[in-house]
């Protein structure tokens, strides 16, 4: 799985979001400061929503929501993914614990 990939079904894993919202919330967990262009988003997007991970859905809008605007779910596949690769990178960071390029419990 690509990281920008991972990092949707994390946002989305919190609940359902737009596709600016999804920018912000990836940025507010970076530490590297790189933004995220809106088309290296879309375009994962819809390879997530090809894939069956993620979904369009409706939110009740309000009077100040764009119609515009398209939202987006984690699909119950979607979920199962994203916890598969969690516990893929966690293995990895254990690796690096036991080579010791990480201290233990960093």
């Amino acid at each position: 799985m690509r990281t920008i990939e991972f990092e949707i079904l994390l946002s989305l894993a919190t609940g359902v979001r737009h596709g600016y919202a999804i920018i912000q919330d990836i940025e507010s967990r970076r530490n590297d400061g790189e933004s995220i262009e809106t088309g290296t988003l879309y375009r994962a997007l819809q390879r997530l929503v090809d894939g069956e991970l993620v979904s369009h859905t409706e939110p009740r809008r309000t009077e100040s929501d764009d119609e515009r605007r398209r939202y987006y779910d984690i699909t119950v596949a979607g979920r199962r993914a994203a916890t598969a690769e969690a516990k893929r990178l966690a293995a990895l960071v254990d690796g690096a614990r036991d080579a010791r390029l990480l201290p233990r419990g960093a």
